[in-house]
């Protein structure tokens, strides 16, 4: 499989992973011949890229690094959680999914694997962006706090506070979390006001530590004092709160959030890198770093010499430098030649670029 921009889709590509709505439910099985229907509702839903099938990639497995089964009871349980904090009534509490054990099961998901280089594309559309954005931080979180050599249960503690450092969000007009462009004065303040209206929601369940609500009040502070809502600096911010904005900054990148447009991997990896050292401590995103593909397995690129192919296997603590399979040849005939370059063992060439 490889990855495509939905805006150079063909009629008659092949989906090659699922496609889900907000509540879990496929929306689009793997297998699907993409009409020009199906291609215009992708861009109506705010979907930017999909994998389809590619007779020349068809070995190619994207895994995710918790299961799929995983990853949906989380989102209903975020979505199910911040329902009932926003509700606040106890008959509603009675429904609830158990946050705990959806993160527990994300915790051993992660701590099952030996090296982890996260490479898998979120396909998420505007209707359930803030609950995938939650999930995904969680996850994000969960694996720096592994690198970090976190006992499991302070990640169960992580992972539970990242599920639910966006809470606030969903209090904000849906104009302000939609959008995609500069924020005005007005909306970034209204904006910044989630993290305090998070610590607010959660401190008042009994069920949820204060920790837990520390991580949503602070998950926008940054290590030099000039983050908000309280401008604390350094130490004074909690270690897990630290860990979850480094996974918060990343996605918000790669996914695009309220007054920031997204961006592509290898350049939300630049950015993160830049920050070191002001929004957050170097330690963490050095750690960080060695777990995300700068350039996901899937994606097509531009190499130094002019050659184009796709990206089809990652060097482990090497971000940088994945093995991308060139084709020499047309594409459309049988007679293509397949050379593999190692960006490890070819050390003289180098992605230039990402292709949409």
């Amino acid at each position: 499989m490889r990855e495509v921009s939905v805006e150079r889709l063909n009629d008659g590509d092949v989906l090659a992973k699922e496609i889900y709505t907000s509540y879990g439910k496929i929306l689009l099985g793997k297998g699907v011949v993409l009409k020009k229907p199906y291609i215009d509702r992708l861009k109506d839903m705010g979907i930017y890229s999909i994998y389809i099938e590619d007779e020349l990639t068809n070995d190619v497995i994207i895994e995710d690094v918790i299961s799929d089964q995983h990853r949906f009871d989380a989102l209903k349980a975020i979505e199910s959680s911040c329902k009932t904090i926003q509700s606040d009534k106890n008959k509603d509490k009675d429904k609830e999914i158990d946050i705990k054990e959806s993160v527990s099961n994300i915790v051993q998901d992660i701590l099952f694997q030996k090296d982890i280089m996260i490479s898998l594309m979120d396909m998420r559309s505007l209707d359930n962006r803030v609950y995938f954005h939650s999930v995904n931080v969680c996850v994000l979180a969960t694996v720096l706090g592994k690198g970090l050599g976190l006992p499991v249960e302070k990640l169960n503690d992580l992972a539970q506070g990242a599920l639910l450092h966006d809470v606030g969000i969903t209090t904000l007009p849906k104009e302000i979390i939609n959008k995609r462009g500069p924020l005005t004065k007005e909306e970034q303040e209204i904006y910044q006001t989630h993290t305090i209206q998070g610590y607010e929601l959660i401190r008042k369940r009994p069920e949820s530590s204060i920790i837990t609500a520390h991580m949503a009040y602070q998950h926008h502070e940054w290590t030099n004092g000039k983050g908000y809502p309280r401008q604390l600096k350094g130490t004074s911010i909690h270690p897990l709160a630290e860990i979850i904005a480094v996974a918060d900054f990343y996605d918000c990148l790669i996914h695009g959030s309220p007054g920031i447009p997204r961006v592509l991997p290898h350049v939300a990896c630049e950015i993160v890198m830049a920050n070191a050292g002001v929004r957050f401590r170097h330690e963490l995103i050095n750690v960080f770093l060695r777990h995300i593909a700068a350039y996901p397995t899937g994606y097509t690129v531009k190499l130094n010499n002019g050659e184009t192919g796709v990206i089809v296997g990652q060097n482990k603590g090497l971000p940088t430098r994945p093995i991308v399979r060139v084709f020499e040849g047309k594409v459309n005939l049988k007679q293509v030649r397949v050379v593999e370059r190692d960006l490890v063992e070819e050390r003289t060439l180098f992605v230039e670029y990402i292709i949409e």
